[in-house]
């Protein structure tokens, strides 16, 4: 009886080791495995999830929605503003949702020369009640008007600005169009 036991243990060490040693125990049997592993989330993209759709313009226009809502809707989509516009606009719609929340967008110019990338330019912040599910962020130039160059928006979701609140990042250029 004894024997017996101690040949169960000797063979339970061995399929361990066997197991751990061929790559099985951290893999799994490979009808297990995953093909697609999960996605890493880029943040130095535009945002995803929560938005369904996400896009700078020249202004907005509120329209009545099917269910009698006021929809927020871009007018003059483009990523592409004049130094003289009055203001570039980040106009959005979100999934429902069950709490109110705080959109921020944060505009810092990314390649603008005479400019430090990390210097705030310009920010503003639009409270998403239950109801809502279209916004805007209205991001006013700067004194002295839009320097020509690349600017980077990012885009923050809750009550405070952290770097766990950033869902992701909207680029837009200032430049002399033809």
């Amino acid at each position: 009886m004894r024997s017996t036991c101690a040949r169960c243990v000797r063979l339970a060490l061995l399929f361990t080791f066997l197991w751990t040693n061929t790559g099985l125990a951290a893999d799994g049997p490979p009808e297990l495995q995953d093909k697609d592993p999960l996605p890493t989330y880029d943040f130095n993209k535009p945002p995803a999830g929560l938005f369904i759709a996400i896009q700078t313009a020249e202004g907005f226009d509120e329209e009545l929605g099917y269910r009698r809502t006021h929809e927020i809707v871009p007018v003059q989509p483009t990523d592409v503003f004049h130094p003289s516009s009055p203001a570039v606009y980040i106009v959005f719609n979100v999934h429902q949702h069950y709490q109110p929340y705080q959109v921020f967008g944060m505009c810092y110019p990314e390649k603008v020369p005479g400019l430090d990338p990390k210097t705030l330019v310009t920010q503003d912040t639009m409270y998403m009640a239950l109801e809502d599910e279209s916004g805007y962020v209205k991001l006013a130039p700067p004194a002295g008007g839009w320097k020509p160059g690349q600017y980077k928006v990012e885009i923050h979701v809750g009550f405070q600005v952290s770097e766990l609140s950033l869902m992701g990042t909207m680029r837009f250029t200032v430049a002399q169009k033809p």
